[in-house]
């Protein structure tokens, strides 16, 4: 088998495979050329080369989202380590495994007017769980931390950076390893169970009002006991959010759709004894606004690593899994006589209704295109969504049960969700379908530039023909500085990228022409296909602005 000479890329190849970490992903270069030929030339590697290195973090990080597991970005020195840190940040906030590995110039060459020769030690510090920087020559302290930091994003379920000086020679290769490759593997941390107190219990058992608010869960991840429990409490109601992944029918999965007509006396209502949070980030901004001023007696997050205070009323991080917290409390816990749940149930029934009656009656706009492609999606695919307005849209209409649900919720950034998902969909058997606007596809448009979108791989493009959210916000007005500025008004289509990168093409611009188009989209799987659907730009806000307005 080939090997680098270096030492020290030998090591870090060796920990690598000891780990598990066998998905790399590598950003081509020359200083990183050690590391490349170490991992292409060990078939135990999956390695993938994608060319712009914010799609190659992007795509590592839909990768590690679906296997949980660390994925490796291999990058040279200089600036291309600094595309990285979107997707590092990303990781981060949405708890993802993910180990940058930079190769960088010896010490004594940075900073001496050199090119490729900037400072890349620490680089990610606020928002690295651990920074190893390796000294040049291979040493049992760089084996240790190299171990720590693969560790450490398996443990802790985050990015960690690993900066690596290489001298050259770079691409001196030899058969055999000169150093002993028997290196220990880190074990992820499975979540402990818990004892509940007994001022927990008692608060649980006479608290007439309990709201369990989900945000970004796996599939899968809750179990049927703790979903049951829930559900059969009529002193609990259940938000989920669409990224929750979370199903029961008596579970409320339209939020904004719920409170968006509230008034104080109903906010007054609504307002929880207890709010037990767990997942991750929250899309709704109404329901985050409706417990910052309403605010629960109690707030309990139930997450093995974080608690963020994102209501400003935490009281508890209870630091265990839900199912783990569920199972200890479910035995102690009490039934108690409330109307908390039917309230609440009645009123969601009727908006649901409205709803109904709302979608049926609107014209051809961006709510009635999210309403038909959620409605015609198969059963058992897995579902990426973009951030901004296609993340809203699909809080606000139903979505099959089977369907998992993604979108990169960490930091709420459009930069590099087309990369996501085809790295998801690498990792995945399930047909993957991404829904995504125009500014966030075109911003991510070299994430099409790579040899691995599976054939069955489907882009659904809503081209509103600028960053449509902006005309929902507060400040909207009808000039060239908006239209220039903030909404990024533009006449691009997809078309030429579909060609240029071997997408099937097609198009829709009526709600006819969408079911025509949708049912071809998803009955051929021979080719990655790109769906651009046009929609009118100045009608779309006053359509989701009176949908509001008529749930009352």
């Amino acid at each position: 088998m080939i090997h680098p000479k270096i030492p020290l890329a030998q090591s870090i190849i060796q920990i690598c495979l000891a780990n598990g970490v066998t998905n790399i992903v590598i950003s081509p270069g020359s200083r990183n050329a050690p590391l490349i030929i170490g991992f292409v030339n060990n078939p135990k590697f999956n390695c993938y080369s994608i060319a712009d290195e914010r799609s190659a973090a992007f795509f590592a990080l839909g990768i590690a989202q679906q296997t949980q597991k660390p994925v490796a970005i291999i990058c040279t020195s200089g600036s291309a380590l600094l595309n990285y840190y979107p997707a590092f940040a990303e990781a981060f906030y949405s708890q993802i495994p993910l180990v940058v590995i930079s190769a960088d110039r010896p010490f004594d060459k940075i900073d001496i007017g050199d090119g490729q020769t900037i400072r890349q030690e620490n680089v990610f510090q606020n928002h690295s769980l651990y920074n190893a920087n390796l000294a040049e020559k291979e040493s049992s302290e760089n084996d240790r931390k190299i171990i720590e930091a693969l560790t450490i994003s398996l443990q802790q379920k985050g990015p960690v950076h690993i900066n690596v000086p290489f001298e050259e020679p770079l691409y001196d290769i030899v058969h055999q390893l000169s150093i002993s490759n028997n290196f220990a593997s880190a074990k992820k941390l499975q979540p402990q169970p818990i004892s509940i107190s007994e001022e927990i219990i008692e608060i649980w058992n006479t608290a007439q009002k309990k709201l369990v608010l989900v945000g970004v869960t796996n599939p899968n991840e809750i179990d049927k006991i703790s979903t049951d429990f829930l559900a059969n409490d009529n002193s609990v109601v259940v938000l989920t959010e669409t990224t929750s992944n979370f199903h029961h029918p008596s579970y409320i999965n339209t939020i904004d759709t719920l409170i968006t007509p509230f008034n104080h006396e109903d906010f007054d209502a609504f307002r929880p004894d207890i709010l037990i949070t767990f997942g991750g980030m929250v899309v709704s901004k109404r329901i985050k606004a409706f417990l910052r001023k309403y605010k629960p007696k109690h707030h309990w997050h139930i997450d093995s690593l974080r608690a963020y205070d994102t209501f400003g009323a935490l009281s508890q991080h209870f630091k265990t899994s839900p199912n783990l917290f569920f199972n200890a409390l479910i035995p102690k816990s009490e039934k108690i006589a409330s109307d908390y749940f039917a309230t609440f149930n009645q009123v969601n029934l009727l908006r649901i209704e409205k709803r109904k009656a709302y979608l049926e009656k609107i014209h051809f706009t961006d709510f009635k295109v999210f309403e038909i492609v959620l409605k015609n999606l198969p059963v058992n695919i897995q579902l990426q969504i973009s951030n901004s307005s296609a993340i809203r849209y699909a809080q606000l209409v139903d979505i099959h049960p089977s369907v998992e649900v993604f979108c990169n919720r960490g930091t709420s950034g459009i930069d590099g969700s087309t990369s996501t998902a085809i790295g998801a969909a690498n990792a995945t058997n399930k047909q993957t379908t991404l829904i995504t606007g125009d500014i966030s596809f075109l911003y991510d448009s070299n994430a099409l530039w790579n040899t691995y979108i599976p054939k069955n791989f489907k882009i659904i493009l809503i081209n509103n023909g600028g960053g449509g959210i902006f005309r929902i916000l507060p400040g909207h007005e009808e000039t060239p500085v908006f239209n220039t500025f903030f909404e990024t008004s533009h006449c691009l289509t997809a078309e030429y990228l579909a060609k240029m990168y071997q997408f099937q093409y097609l198009t829709a611009s009526t709600e006819d022409t969408l079911h025509e188009a949708v049912s071809k989209l998803f009955s051929q799987n021979n080719q990655p296909t790109i769906l651009e659907i046009f929609t009118p730009t100045r009608d779309n806000n006053s359509v989701l602005l009176q949908f509001f307005e008529e749930l009352v």
